[in-house]
């Protein structure tokens, strides 16, 4: 039987680079991208393309032979928008075995006086609000058949910006959001059915490396990786 594999972030290259490694291993998989509502967002993630709404996780040209991405819509501030994104990924894929949510902020570098209220609500309810929703039917939906994997990425690569750029106020509040969350539900991992694995690197360009690394650990689906948080380095040493 055909592994189900669910996708979820906005387009950044450790999304792409997570879609290059999962289209070698299924021929379709589902991917639900986060909308860049913002003019003044930044991809976090260092090398990203400029986000732009509905397009493929992987860009066709460097699309690598295999599988091919299945796109969903996605509102993430909704908690109806995310129980329509697991039925429409299930329709398409016939089951979700694993879901992989990807956290890469966008950086929205602006003083605290000149921040736009409409900039802090997207970030609110699309990069924070949005991984509680869509966790808990992911979750619901484990429990429920009692098996399945959840992968929480986050990328802890910094945007950067020139020493006279103002400070990053936005993004590093949804990571250290996300990072919460995720220590939670790997705090609570073992009394679930499921399996829960955190994984999270701040190495600039070895995107393709590390998403190499947390779709090994996937494959393996060990039991010893449950509720576990795994940081990726360039010398091959994780730590929770």
């Amino acid at each position: 039987m055909t592994r189900g594999i669910l996708i979820a972030g906005n387009e950044s290259s450790l999304t792409a680079a997570i879609a290059a490694e999962t289209a070698k291993r299924v021929e379709h998989f589902a991917s639900a991208l986060i909308p860049n509502r913002s003019g003044a967002a930044l991809p976090l993630s260092p090398g990203s393309k400029k986000p732009s709404e509905g397009k493929q996780v992987i860009p066709p040209e460097n699309t690598p032979p295999g599988g091919a991405a299945l796109p969903i819509q996605w509102n993430p501030g909704s908690p109806i928008a995310a129980r329509t994104l697991i039925l429409a990924a299930e329709n398409r894929l016939e089951h979700i075995d694993e879901a992989i949510l990807v956290c890469t902020p966008p950086a929205i570098r602006r003083r605290a006086a000149d921040l736009l209220p409409a900039d802090i609500e997207i970030m609110v309810n699309d990069h924070i609000k949005g991984w509680f929703f869509l966790a808990r039917e992911l979750a619901q939906m484990f429990r429920a058949r009692e098996s399945g994997t959840l992968a929480l990425v986050l990328s802890d690569m910094s945007a950067g910006g020139g020493k006279d750029d103002p400070v990053d106020l936005l993004g590093p509040a949804a990571a250290a959001s996300f990072r919460a969350f995720a220590q939670s539900l790997l705090f609570a991992a073992p009394d679930e059915p499921y399996l829960t694995m955190g994984f999270s690197s701040s190495e600039i360009g070895e995107e393709a490396a590390f998403a190499a690394f947390v779709l090994k650990l996937i494959d393996e689906g060990a039991k010893r990786s449950n509720g576990k948080w795994h940081k990726f380095g360039k010398l091959n040493l994780f730590n929770r």
